[in-house]
């Protein structure tokens, strides 16, 4: 039986009994008891629907694990509040000392962490502190004999969960891990993906229709209900959907015609733009630059379209603003400027204003709500919504309705008129909802992940999610400790449906495969006590990638000083991963120094062209070339000029300028990998060969008193440098540009009406926070 590996923990009472468990704080199920057994005879990923206790499969397996290996045991979240919900709920039934369940974030000190770790018995913590922790030796992996991976669908790609594992299976003792999660994906690839990452060698998976699961699952009621957009938005699609033919048209005129046309999906649109920024790196002619801009505009509109089909004309308002801002900003991209002069859509922008028709969703939506809280007055409701803009629409809507108390449920970025959530906030605004202050929370994405949202009655999605991962989170928050009801708004012949179809293949899908994959890995499972930490990290890597290392080098020590704004880059990764001693230091000037004379900027392509638009490069690469005998700046990445559909001669122009007037060596390189490559070889030819040591110095120079006052200038939208200096030389002062009337700006050089009326608004308009 699976519970023979989990003898210490079983017991046939109503609680969990165990010396680490605190007596009568765990009701004892057995598909928990089953899944932490299984668990516990390898590195394992358990598959839980939400709400059924993966937490308590976690603390399971970690008592277990401390009771008879001892060590510590490391727990990782990808949020902070997720930390702090994960740490209150091990001090409660944890029977170890609370000063020994330590929480790590970004909030706690590098060097208090570093004094923590030493103590902590349960750790707690984000995984890129941990992964910084592990970069600059504070903490070592050494003596940690269990990691949890929570949210585990997230080890894909560069996400800090990879390398942590990595080295965990390299540094540790005695490794274990379990990796939990409610939706790992439909496809084989990411499945695979995420226990290759993890060096998962078994899977264990339950079900709500599996018998020892089913008597704790409430009655899921998901209704469908579909709406049929009104002939006055209609009209708006069709205005919006005559710009997309005549982009497509021009598009098959250059060569590049897309199937489907204006039905062709998101993926479609990016596939044609990864195949003409690969013809660019081949050849550059025109015509694969203008197809470029035009598939960018093709995807703003596109985009456009589908805020009209599933979102409503508040949300349409708010995006064609952005777009407006864009086009009217000195920044703004050639594809954003032509949408703006488009006959169609200064038509579009019109009827927008005289619109008085909203989207059928948001009626249905105050109607279901308010039903469920006239009903039922305790009730909590989550509506989510895919865009900010339409979340703030319906709480607006929501809020106007007696006994309705809604709050706008959103992340931490901010944009153009759209202010974030802080994580404090966030966490003050989910107690208040548990508290009843109140009862209806419109959120985005950020509520259908892991945060310790109580369980509420009724979940609506005002629009399909073509990802099978969101869609089993959001309904997940509802029929946890009750019957639940799930609504799903659909526009009828939209890509609504589309999404919803998708979606449900995609689910099915995972399941399917889910149990394959559990009885493919079944073999694995049974062997996995007998192998070792060494075969079950080598089993996941190449016999390359296990000889990669500084000895291709040297045997000698070789040491890259970087910036600690560099730690959250891939970059340090790869360069510890190789065998480097990395130093990190606050640093003024440079990003990586390798010797006392080479010191290197390290820029993406995107942030590069950025830095042309703005100019702040000049100014870094003249400290490094003034502080470094030898600057180099490094380049990363593709689409160096496809990135913003800046003119070649510009770039060419500022590469040129970089090169001849700072003396700087600019490199290319691929990625993050290839830069860490580079950067190796550099430091290894300075310190070995050239017998060089590094040292750090030179400082940021500051600004004089004029560059101050061009760049508070130029930072008003639409002002470049040149502007920002004839507006100083016209008005003499700063104050007095800010102060100056429409009329007197337009009679300085090259400010035109626009750009005056657009310096006007920002200057005069009322703050809104």
């Amino acid at each position: 039986m699976p519970q023979a590996n989990f003898e210490p923990i079983v017991n046939m009472s109503e609680h969990i009994k165990h010396p680490l468990v605190k007596p009568n704080t765990v009701e004892q199920r057995l598909y928990q008891l089953d899944l932490a057994g299984k668990a516990l005879s390898a590195p394992t990923l358990v598959v839980l629907p939400t709400g059924l206790g993966k937490t308590i499969v976690a603390l399971l397996v970690i008592a277990s694990r401390l009771q008879k290996t001892g060590g510590k045991a490391l727990i990782l979240s990808p949020t902070k509040p997720l930390v702090e919900q994960h740490a209150a709920f091990l001090r409660s039934t944890l029977n170890i000392p609370e000063d020994e369940i330590l929480t790590f974030t970004g909030a706690v000190a590098p060097d208090k962490r570093e004094e923590l770790w030493k103590k902590g018995k349960v750790i707690i913590s984000t995984p890129q502190v941990i992964e910084n922790d592990i970069l600059t030796k504070r903490i070592s992996l050494e003596d940690v004999t269990h990691i949890t991976f929570d949210e585990a669908h997230r080890a894909v790609g560069n996400y800090a969960y990879t390398y942590i594992a990595e080295r965990y299976f390299e540094d540790a003792k005695k490794p274990h891990c379990l990796a939990i999660t409610a939706s790992p994906g439909s496809s084989d690839e990411k499945i695979s993906e995420v226990c290759t990452n993890l060096y998962i060698r078994s899977v264990a998976i339950k079900t709500e229709t599996d018998p020892d699961v089913t008597p704790y699952i409430h009655k899921k009621e998901v209704e469908w209900n579909h709406v049929i957009l009104p002939s006055e938005m209609r009209e708006l699609k069709d205005l919006l959907e005559k710009v997309l033919e005549d982009r497509f048209q021009k598009l098959t005129e250059l060569g590049y015609s897309i199937q489907y046309g204006k039905k062709a999906s998101k993926m479609d649109l990016l596939g044609l733009q990864k195949k003409l920024q690969g013809q660019i790196r081949e050849m550059a002619e025109p015509a694969v630059y203008s197809a470029l801009s035009i598939l960018a505009e093709v995807m703003k509109v596109s985009h456009a379209v589908e805020i009209v089909e599933t979102q409503g004309i508040e949300a349409l308002k708010k995006y064609t603003a952005r777009l407006e801002n864009e086009a009217t900003s000195r920044t703004g991209s050639k594809a954003s400027k032509r949408l703006s002069d488009d006959l169609y859509m200064r038509q579009l922008y019109k009827r927008l204003e005289e619109c008085t028709t909203e989207h059928p969703k948001l009626a249905v939506v105050k109607d279901i709500v308010s039903k469920e809280l006239n009903g039922k007055p305790d009730s909590r409701v989550i509506v989510f919504t895919n865009y900010r803009d339409t979340s703030e629409m319906v709480t607006n809507a929501l809020s106007e309705i007696k006994d309705i108390r809604p709050v706008k449920f959103v992340g931490q970025s901010s944009k153009f008129k759209d202010k974030g959530l802080t994580q404090k906030q966030q966490v003050e605004i989910i107690e208040k909802f548990k508290a009843g202050e109140y009862n209806v929370l419109v959120a985005t994405s950020v509520a259908e992940e892991g945060l310790d949202i109580p369980a509420t009655d009724l979940v609506v999605f005002y629009e399909p999610v073509p990802s099978e991962i969101r869609s089993i989170q959001r309904k997940g928050r509802t029929g946890r400790k009750h019957e639940g009801r799930v609504v799903v708004l659909v526009t009828k012949g939209t890509r609504d449906e589309a999404y919803y179809w998708s979606c449900a293949h995609k689910e099915k899908r995972m399941q399917s495969n889910m149990q394959q994959w559990q009885e493919n890995m079944s073999e694995l499972n049974r062997a996995n006590n007998e192998n070792d930490k060494t075969d079950i990290a080598s089993e996941f890597r190449s016999e390359e990638e296990q000889q990669t290392g500084l000895s291709d080098f040297s045997d000698e020590e070789v040491t890259v000083i970087l910036d600690q704004r560099e730690i959250r880059s891939t970059v340090a990764r790869s360069l510890e991963k190789l065998g480097f001693n990395i130093v990190v230091k606050t640093l003024e000037v440079g990003d990586y120094i390798v010797s006392d004379r080479v010191a290197i900027e390290r820029k993406s392509t995107e942030d590069f062209v950025n830095s042309l638009l703005d100019r702040h490069i000049f100014r870094q690469i003249s400290d490094l070339a003034g502080a470094y005998e030898k600057p180099i700046l490094i380049i990363e990445g593709e689409g160096l000029f496809t990135t913003r559909m800046v003119n070649p001669n510009a770039i060419h122009g500022m590469l040129a300028s970089l090169s001849l007037d700072f003396g700087v060596s600019i490199l290319h390189t691929r990625d993050a990998e290839d830069t860490a490559s580079l950067i190796g070889i550099l430091a290894k030819r300075e310190q070995i060969d050239e017998k060089r040591s590094t040292s750090v110095h030179g400082k940021k120079s500051s600004m004089m008193l004029s560059q101050q006052q061009e760049y508070i200038v130029s930072s008003i939208s639409n002002i470049g440098p040149n502007a920002a200096k004839n507006l100083l030389d016209h008005f003499g002062t700063v104050e007095n540009v800010m102060k100056a009337e429409l009329d007197e700006l337009k009679e300085v050089k090259n400010i035109g009406p626009k750009t005056a009326g657009k310096m006007r608004e920002i200057l005069s308009s009322k703050y809104k926070n």
